[in-house]
């Protein structure tokens, strides 16, 4: 099943079943208005947004019209809770690497996690306003989970029943805020504007076997201006599947329904596959030539981040945004 919300009625989006080839919706407003409403629910919804998706898939629903990812917000336009890990350890001692900084072995055996914001998630067409060329404008493209409510120490073998969709992310960096920052020993804040997401989220059967153990084993491409930056597997060098990151995350606290869950920046060991965020090729670089040689992104260029499945079909929509000059 695909699930968007489209930008009407109100802060949080209208919910629409969206057809598997991502050309046309339902709007469902007697069962769930908005996808909060939804995963509040999801025991009792699910299932009944899955009959609307099916009746579409054979042609049978009322009132289809034509889906525009233009006129997508973020699948839940806010959250209650937005994680975002760094599940790929290698793209961390890479960094580390290229400024001479030690990675603890703790990296390998605790997954970093950061709370990020989540009142205000940016749709996947949606230009992305930056204040300054000057912060280091940076993609990060990744995947992500959003649950249903989480009980408190939750393990692995019970996280599998909490994930009820899965949604592609461009967790946007200002890198030439982060060390400031981070050198205070209180987290990200400013080096981290608004977090875009695929125009659709959908249920984990849709990736069929690519779904498998908290991965997804198919590759994610990002593309900046007209150019292929980078088609890592995501499947690959994941040394913290989703399934631990959930783990992870409660141990000490429950996750609300809508919680979301990031991967962090997809990342192989293989760099034939490029890369799927700037810093990383800027650190590759810097190993290979003593410095950096590709930029950061300026206003007017464009980032697309898409997934296909074994037959080339797009399975979320793709991210494709314009970086801008902020207005203020």
């Amino acid at each position: 099943m695909k699930l968007a919300s489209l930008r009407r009625g109100g802060r949080d989006g209208t919910l629409v079943v969206v057809s598997r080839d991502l050309e046309r919706a339902v709007s469902v407003p007697r069962i769930a208005a908005t996808m909060q409403v939804a995963l509040d629910d999801w025991e009792r919804v699910g299932p009944q947004l899955e009959a609307v998706y099916l009746a579409l898939q054979k042609d049978q629903a009322d009132g289809v019209f034509a889906f525009d990812p233009a006129a997508a917000a973020a699948p839940l336009p806010r959250a209650y809770q937005w994680v975002d890990g760094s599940a790929y350890v290698n793209h961390v001692e890479l960094v580390r690497k290229a400024r001479g900084a030690h990675m603890p072995e703790s990296f390998w055996h605790d997954p970093l996690v950061y709370q990020g914001g989540s009142d205000d998630f940016l749709g996947p067409c949606d230009d992305v306003p930056v204040p300054s060329e000057e912060y280091g404008i940076d993609m990060e493209a990744e995947t992500a989970v959003i649950t249903d409510d989480v009980p408190m120490g939750t393990g692995t073998a019970g996280a599998a029943a909490h994930v009820k969709l899965l949604m592609l992310v461009n967790d946007w960096s200002l890198r030439n805020l982060i060390p400031a920052e981070l050198g205070k020993g209180f987290g990200f804040y400013q080096s981290k504007p608004a977090t875009a997401f695929s125009p659709v989220a959908v249920t984990p059967d849709e990736l069929g076997d690519a779904w498998h153990a908290g991965t997804i084993s198919l590759p994610l491409h990002t593309h900046r201006n007209a150019e292929l930056f980078g088609h890592p597997e995501c499947g690959v060098d994941m040394t913290f599947n989703f399934f631990q990151l959930i783990e992870h995350v409660t141990r000490t606290r429950r996750l609300g329904a809508g919680a979301i869950i990031g991967s962090g920046t997809i990342s192989n060991y293989d760099r034939s596959r490029g890369s799927s965020c700037i810093a990383e090729r800027r650190m590759l670089e810097t190993i290979e030539h003593g410095a950096p040689q590709t930029p950061f992104m300026k206003y007017g260029e464009r980032v697309r981040i898409e997934m296909f499945d074994r037959d080339g079909t797009s399975i979320f929509g793709a991210i494709d945004q314009q970086v801008v000059a902020a207005a203020c």
